[in-house]
């Protein structure tokens, strides 16, 4: 995994859910749904799939992937952090 293309994918997740998001509370265009949702969902897997195969990957990070939305960046940033010590 490049930590890259996690931070990429993470910034896609949570833009894509503010314009979601935006369209809904104001013109809720068809248009913008019918983009945004499948962008949404697809970085959300692809934070998902990074997070998990990424060895060494905490319990903690691997919990963050999992929440839409801004679950990849609070990934990203668990990642870049060392373990915890006992």
């Amino acid at each position: 995994m490049t930590v890259r293309a996690l931070r990429i994918a993470a910034r896609a997740e949570l833009l894509s859910l503010l314009v979601l998001l935006a369209n809904l509370v104001t013109v809720h265009l068809p248009a913008v749904s019918s983009l945004a949702g499948p962008v949404h969902g697809c970085a959300y897997l692809l934070v998902v799939v990074l997070v998990f195969r990424t060895p060494g990957a905490s319990g903690a990070a691997k919990g963050c992937a999992l929440l839409p939305g801004v679950g990849g960046l609070l990934a990203f940033r668990s990642l870049g952090r060392p373990p915890a010590r006992a």
